[in-house]
């Protein structure tokens, strides 16, 4: 062997090491359970993903990324990193990459919310910002053609996150609701990004044998919908969003349509207000992919109520709301992108109170 090959295993080695003492560090996140008096019987959870230390669920994937690229020899010591993000996994990946003492540059949409760019910055990364967000993976392939390593969320996914087990989302759900009422949930709500939670919920619920179904939480419009009816692997969205984080606008490699049972389309303004509504159940701000989780979680529920079945839902809160107070949280900027949700919250406060279905009425 080598001296160089060995102090590049060496290297290696001490970059999984750390990668695993910081899993072992990080505490689970909470399962919170509350109960709305419309929806009689039915228990909701949610999984409060933005209590990550990177403040969101795309934490454990950029682990899983990093390790990925370490364990099939695509990353090396020194060689910088990047990939294509509208913000959540770039601010988890540039946490990483300064653990790891790695240059990372984040390939973003210039419309993200300003305050994951600065988040991204104080950690050490780069935002290299891109005018079409269509354009963000070729730019990150650019990068990759120059010597960076692209971790490439998109395309890996799927196959960087162990969907058997080894504490993925999927198993933590259901070990925290093994003694609850209803520890089979009939639904877990999830958005699809990079399709990766959802891959890897849907397999998981095979894998258990168990009953429960997934449904993706979608933007109205947008490419996992689109793709999910016809099982067209071209599909691309018809509609813009505000959305971040989930919503593409093409199906991405990492969409498995086979494993979800169903999919439901959120207008924004729908989401934005069950954002709102979030931070009063719970005195605290998440994301608008929140919001479009817990508007699909209420129309499943009334659709329990009306069968007369009771049992749980689960939903992902996905990242810190914070991150949002210059777009979702501000009045002004919704003005000027046309949004009012003022309607959208008088309909799901009403939703609350009767156990009424949001999106059946909806035209």
């Amino acid at each position: 062997m080598s001296h160089t090959h060995a102090g590049d295993r060496a290297w290696l080695h001490a970059a999984i090491d750390a990668l695993e003492r910081e899993a072992a560090r990080s505490a689970d996140t909470h399962l919170l359970k509350i109960e709305l008096p419309g929806y009689a019987g039915i228990d909701f959870y949610f999984k409060d993903e933005a209590a990550h230390p990177t403040g969101s669920l795309k934490h454990r994937l950029a682990r899983s990324l990093y390790l990925y690229a370490l364990c099939n020899g695509r990353l090396r010591q020194g060689q910088p990193v990047v990939d294509a993000s509208s913000g959540s996994t770039a601010i988890a990946e540039a946490w990483f990459a300064r653990l790891l003492g790695l240059q990372f540059t984040a390939v973003m949409p210039a419309n993200t919310a300003p305050a994951k760019i600065r988040a991204v910055e104080a950690l050490g990364g780069r935002c290299d910002l891109v005018d079409d967000p269509d354009a963000v993976c070729a730019r990150a392939a650019d990068h990759a053609r120059r010597g960076a390593c692209h971790l490439d969320q998109f395309g890996l996914a799927e196959r960087a996150t162990d969907w058997r087990g080894n504490n993925n989302i999927a198993e933590s759900i259901l070990g925290q609701l093994a003694r609850e009422p209803h520890a089979q949930p009939a639904w877990i709500v999830c958005g699809a990004g990079t399709g990766g939670t959802s891959a890897t919920i849907g397999r998981y619920l095979r894998y258990r044998r168990l009953p429960t179904q997934l449904c993706v939480a979608e933007p109205c419009g947008r490419s996992f919908a689109q793709g999910w009816r016809t099982r067209c692997e071209d599909a691309s969205a018809c509609t813009p969003t505000l959305i971040e984080g989930i919503g593409r606008t093409h199906v991405e490699p990492c969409f498995l349509f086979a494993v979800v049972d169903a999919v439901l389309e959120v207008r924004d303004a729908a989401s934005i207000a069950a954002t709102w509504m979030l931070e009063d159940i719970f005195a605290r701000r998440y994301g608008g992919s929140s919001g479009t989780n817990f508007v699909a979680c209420l129309e499943l529920a009334a659709g329990m109520r009306a069968r007369g079945e009771r049992g749980s839902i689960v939903t992902l809160l996905c990242d810190r709301g914070e991150r949002y107070a210059e777009t979702l949280f501000d009045a002004d900027w919704l003005k000027a992108h046309g949004i009012d949700p003022r309607d959208w919250q008088a309909r799901l406060t009403q939703c609350l109170a009767h156990g009424s279905a949001p999106l059946s009425a909806d035209t």
